[in-house]
């Protein structure tokens, strides 16, 4: 068996897929330090500019006081302290304009989030079921729709037509559509519109990953369905709070009956210690700040970044793809496994952090930088990353 890892590592690194980690020795910030020396980078999914946020940083040490560093149990045996509690009001209360009778469930991680909530509804009546998953879902998703063991139809890309004609030729009575609300590696929005309209026409369930939505879409940040304006009985919403947010965790919301069955059927619940309280006694602060004032300033910049690196780079050379999204998320599509790594290592070059995101990732042959925005950066910095990819782009770099 070692004999042939080895191997397989070896053919992963000629072929350019081989991983690496980088260590950061300061927080999550536009500047961060990488051995020693500081690197404008652009591939945190701190959205807002919260992971080093000083009133966090304190909310943090207060939940530490108060809770201790651990929860010592899962939330069914004795880790569900009281700012867990809070934090799933505060939640249910903040995304109740767009969730009839919404009540929260808080979790360690997005990625056992999208195991619990998959794995739940199919197992409202899993003989009977059938799961309908967008193409280019997380991987998460994928993960729980394998590990629920039902029947999955993949819908091409944003094809809510397509998505249709499966759900009436389907036979299960239980039809469960999951969906990103922002796709992670295109940086586009899911036609929430329509996929609704859909659900509520076959009576299906609409399971919406927002990882990376909640936060940024939204007049006040509730994600993609403040971002459509939508109210409907028919969704699950799944939002994380290790990225606009800024600390950690993620959370479900829906109708009290659908997060009480969660509770009582994900393993992926049930059987987990809770994460520490401070985590959720710190995210009580991030929500004030999302929805206040300053949080609204924080978007409207966000904005602003997002249009000044689209205006700048739409004359870019070499063959190079800016996709189009409106999100924070603006991939750079360069092609082959070398060539983006060679751009990667270019920018790091010029003291410039932006990630090349290879298959299986994304599609083999759609080689990317994923470049992501934070409202943290300046526009001075965001024309700094601009002219590092022409000098590459123009092979002057």
């Amino acid at each position: 068996m070692l004999n042939e890892i080895h191997r397989k590592i070896h053919t992963l690194k000629e072929q350019g897929l081989y991983r690496v980690r980088k260590v950061a020795d300061s927080p999550c910030a536009p500047t961060v330090i990488l051995s020693g020396r500081a690197m404008l980078a652009f591939n945190s999914n701190d959205y807002l500019g919260l992971a080093n946020d000083q009133r966090l940083i304190e909310a943090f040490k207060e939940g530490v006081s108060l809770y201790g560093v651990g929860s010592g149990a899962s939330h069914l045996i004795s880790g569900h302290s009281r700012a867990h509690d809070l934090l799933e009001d505060r939640l249910a209360e903040f995304m109740s304009p767009h969730i009839k009778s919404a009540k929260a469930l808080y979790f360690c991680t997005g990625y056992m989030a999208n195991l619990a909530v998959i794995t739940a509804l199919v197992d409202v009546n899993k003989d009977d079921c059938e799961v309908f998953s967008e193409a280019v879902n997380h991987a998460s998703i994928i993960d729980a729709i394998r590990l629920s063991r039902a029947p999955c139809s993949v819908y091409p890309h944003c094809d809510h037509v397509k998505l249709k004609e499966l759900l009436l030729a389907s036979k299960a009575t239980n039809k469960i559509v999951v969906s990103d609300g922002v796709f992670s590696m295109d940086g586009d929005i899911a036609p929430l519109l329509d996929l609704v309209k859909v659900c509520e026409e076959t009576n299906a369930w609409l399971v919406i990953d927002d990882a990376h939505g909640f936060g940024v879409l939204g007049a006040s940040g509730r994600g993609i369905l403040e971002h459509f304006n939508i109210k409907s009985s028919h969704i699950i919403y799944m939002g994380t709070l290790g990225k606009a947010a800024g600390v950690g965790g993620a959370f479900l919301c829906a109708e009290q009956n659908v997060i009480d069955w969660i509770v009582q059927k994900a393993r992926a619940y049930i059987y987990t210690t809770a994460a520490p309280p401070a985590c959720a006694h710190a995210l009580l602060k991030s929500i004030d700040l999302i929805v206040s004032d300053e949080g609204d300033a924080k978007r409207a910049h966000l904005h602003t970044l997002i249009q000044s690196l689209r205006t700048e780079l739409s004359v870019i050379q070499g063959g190079w793809n800016l996709l189009a999204s409106q999100t924070p998320i603006q991939p750079l599509v360069i092609g082959s496994n070398p060539e983006v790594l060679q751009a990667s290592k270019a920018l790091e070059d010029l003291g410039l952090w932006v990630t090349a995101i290879r298959a299986p990732t994304v599609p083999a042959g759609s080689a990317r930088l994923r470049i992501t925005l934070s409202a943290s950066h300046t526009i001075d910095e965001v024309s700094q990353l601009v002219n590092g990819l022409k000098k590459i782009a123009s092979g002057k770099a």
